[in-house]
């Protein structure tokens, strides 16, 4: 399975008045290791909503384990869980990246949709992009 690792600071924004992350935090976090892990395929969400391709969230998930703080940097690990026709799926972990300590593990599933919102086979839709996908994971 494809993965890849983000490094982001927690900013005091993301806190609340104890310093520690606020929970939906995390799914932002989940999001930017999902774009950079696309990007590591050779395939960013604009390319993808440029060929009338978008991927809404359908399932979300996290489990909290240890909380982040102010001025912490993370680090994001993404997984690529799955690819089929209509959806595909990530899996997250979230560490302190000093104390290597994880702070959540989630998933996310998200559809192939056009523009409509209606779901789309990606393959039949976009061989092309599908393609890229598909190249990228052999081993799925």
């Amino acid at each position: 399975m494809k993965q890849n690792e983000t490094v982001l600071r927690v900013r005091y924004k993301d806190t609340d008045q104890m310093g520690v992350a606020y929970y939906a935090n995390y799914f932002i976090w989940f999001e930017v290791g999902r774009a950079e892990l696309m990007r590591s395929l050779g395939l960013t969400y604009k390319q993808l909503e440029q060929n009338e391709i978008f991927l809404p969230v359908i399932e979300a998930y996290c489990k909290y384990k240890n909380p982040a703080r102010y001025d912490d940097q993370i680090r994001v690990v993404t997984t690529l869980r799955f690819l089929q026709d209509v959806k595909l799926g990530f899996q997250y972990e979230i560490f302190h990246l000093e104390k290597d300590t994880l702070l959540v593990h989630g998933e996310t599933t998200h559809a192939f949709v056009n523009k409509a919102g209606k779901p789309v086979v990606l393959r039949k839709q976009n061989p092309f992009l599908w393609r890229i996908l598909r190249d990228k994971l052999p081993e799925m």
